[in-house]
């Protein structure tokens, strides 16, 4: 949706993009910005939202092995798959090319490299991968599913690829991107290690089903998929074992819709909102969430870390921001806390929107830097 007043002296226009009702970013544009923009967007509109999907590997070999549960294969080396998908955006039109996709590239061009490396870790870069081979060429919606075909065929992809390195005792790491990706990296988690517990942090449930779905994107299904309950979607047999509702909790809720949350109380998962967090604490949260999926701490945990759960203020540069997260803090608080365990075997960073006709500079680097602190978190990084 663009609202636009053009002020006759200057001849510039007041844009604000908006996801439904939430406001993205508001700018100014001179004129001539603007038709430039529409012009890119009539030429986009038969493009394809998901059509570009890029991986790169980074190998990194754990130096510090004494941090890590010994109940578990020590990791060595650890594998980061970094994904991600164009979006479409609601009442809009498409992201521009240069958006989204390059989120898990500035990732690594803000050094992300260099500070695991800093942190006595052995990082090998392997480049970049396509997976555009794997666009059908037809692609229609199956009911309310938008590119079903085309986003079933990268999640299983991206599963094996995730089961493939954990077989070698590595960590799989997944940048991203679009929050559907998860549903590989934790099936893929879920086939080497049955016994895993999912810890997702978000500000949406991502558990609709292709039933209760208003927008049809995947990306607020994975969860659902997850859990077996998305019934039976043609190109979705690969989607198994499916995740026990028990081994299953949330942290940092504040979006969710109605049909989720009666999803969430009739398969009794156990989700922390933002209400818990201001009224317990972020350390209080971690420890009851932990205590629900994972009491002994002895069961492999996927940690699939949106970072829109993270308020705008501190993450502003993500694809669908809601008011009222976790502060910079809280995020950290989680990584740290959930390394201390010794228990993680995987790990998603996803959400990170890099766009430049959505955010500024200071948004990108705000956001992309802290996206580099909470993987450091995830890998060992200490305040002291």
């Amino acid at each position: 949706q663009i609202t636009f007043q053009e002020l006759e002296i200057s001849k510039i226009l007041d844009l604000e993009l908006m996801f439904g009702n939430n406001p993205v970013v508001n700018k100014q544009l001179e004129i001539d910005e603007l038709d430039k923009l529409i012009q890119e967007l009539d030429k986009e509109e038969d493009f394809d939202p998901d059509s570009l999907v890029q991986e790169c590997n980074v190998e990194v070999c754990d130096s510090k092995a004494h941090t890590v549960n010994q109940s578990f294969p020590t990791p060595q080396p650890v594998i980061f798959n970094l994904l991600y998908f164009q979006k479409r955006v609601s009442g809009f039109g498409i992201w521009p090319k240069e958006g989204v996709d390059e989120g898990p590239n500035k990732l690594i061009d803000y050094g992300l490299i260099e500070q695991l490396e800093e942190l006595e870790w052995n990082v090998e870069f392997d480049g970049h991968h396509k997976l555009t081979e794997l666009r059908p060429a037809e692609d229609p919606n199956i009911g309310k599913l938008k590119k079903p075909r085309y986003v079933s065929r990268v999640t299983e992809a991206v599963s094996k690829a995730v089961e493939s390195h954990l077989k070698r005792g590595q960590l799989a790491l997944t940048l991203g991107g679009d929050h559907s990706l998860a549903l590989g990296t934790v099936v893929g988690t879920l086939s080497v290690h049955p016994e895993a517990c999912l810890i997702w942090i978000d500000a949406h449930a991502d558990i609709n089903t292709p039933e209760t779905t208003e927008s049809g994107n995947l990306h607020g299904c994975p969860v659902s998929f997850l859990l077996g309950i998305a019934g039976k979607v043609p190109g979705f047999e690969w989607v198994k074992p499916f995740l026990k509702p028990d081994r299953l909790v949330y942290i940092g809720l504040r979006d969710v819709d109605r049909p989720e949350k009666k999803i969430l109380k009739q398969l009794g998962i156990k989700a922390f909102s933002m209400h818990e967090v201001d009224k317990y604490g972020i350390g209080k949260v971690v420890e009851m969430a932990l205590d629900v999926v994972n009491p002994k701490r002895d069961r492999p945990i996927h940690l699939s870390f949106d970072v829109d759960a993270l308020d705008p203020t501190v993450a502003p540069s993500t694809g669908t921001p809601v008011r009222g997260g976790l502060t910079f803090r809280e995020g950290h608080y989680i990584c740290e806390a959930i390394h201390e365990t010794g228990c993680l075997v995987s790990v998603d960073i996803m959400e990170v929107n890099v766009n430049p006709l959505l955010f500024d500079e200071a948004s990108v680097f705000e956001t992309v830097t802290i996206g580099c602190s909470l993987i450091r978190c995830c890998l060992g990084e200490t305040l002291l």
